[in-house]
């Protein structure tokens, strides 16, 4: 009885079978939907696209994510995640759209000395979020969420990181904050970004965890809600 096997062989034997289940369903060819606007997120799709040879295609949601608020970061991006869900699944129906494929929507807040951050609003804002990454860790808390279209059947997971960083000097805040980038991102954080890079003392968790699309969540999430 595979309860029976050492946790390292169980392990084995649980990711032999995921990875046989998505094979299965890559060689369908499912339809596959990025609902983000996210740069970050689409480079993390690409990747994921050339690694295991499937297309996608991009949709945005387009809502007004301060509307939505709850004190608990995960509760907050798991409402976020589906809310988005909901805005492009309407959309989609009013443009008439086949309703069949897999949509992958997100969310991600940073959590920064027991306050939630999400994109800076002002450039006094994005300042604040940066320079105090160097005083102490931020956290990523992120919502992933994958859609059957077709049946709606739903499979989410949230997943957590941080980041240690060292102080980050003003001259780079400003080159930044000058840039505009940061006010696209959750907390103004950029741990790809090269004024950031040399900064980062040690991250715990995945950097596409941290960029807000973790990808081990992605294949995993489709394969669920795609019932395979």
């Amino acid at each position: 009885m595979a309860s029976s096997l050492p946790q390292g062989r169980r392990m084995a034997v649980k990711m032999v079978d995921q990875q046989q289940k998505l094979a299965k369903l890559l060689q369908t060819k499912p339809r596959i939907i990025l609902g983000s606007s996210s740069y970050a997120r689409r480079q993390i799709m690409d990747q994921l696209s050339s690694e295991h040879g499937f297309s996608y295609e991009v949709r945005t949601a387009d809502i007004d994510e301060k509307a939505i608020r709850d004190p608990h970061p995960e509760t907050l991006v798991r409402l976020l995640a589906r809310a988005k869900k909901d805005a492009i699944i309407a959309k989609m129906k009013a443009a008439g759209e086949e309703m069949h494929g897999l949509l992958i929507t997100c969310d991600q807040v940073v959590v920064h000395e027991d306050r939630i951050l999400e994109k800076p609003g002002s450039v006094d804002e994005a300042h604040e979020y940066i320079e105090g990454y160097g005083r102490s860790p931020a956290s990523t808390v992120g919502a992933v969420l994958a859609t059957d279209l077709a049946s709606g059947r739903l499979a989410e997971e949230v997943e957590s990181a941080s980041i240690h960083f060292r102080p980050i000097p003003a001259d780079v805040r400003e080159r930044l904050v000058d840039e505009g980038k940061v006010f696209f991102c959750a907390g103004g954080l950029m741990i790809e970004h090269p004024l950031v890079e040399p900064h980062i003392e040690r991250m715990d968790g995945s950097q596409c965890s941290v960029m807000g699309l973790p990808k081990h969540l992605v294949l995993r999430l489709l394969v669920q809600a795609a019932g395979v």
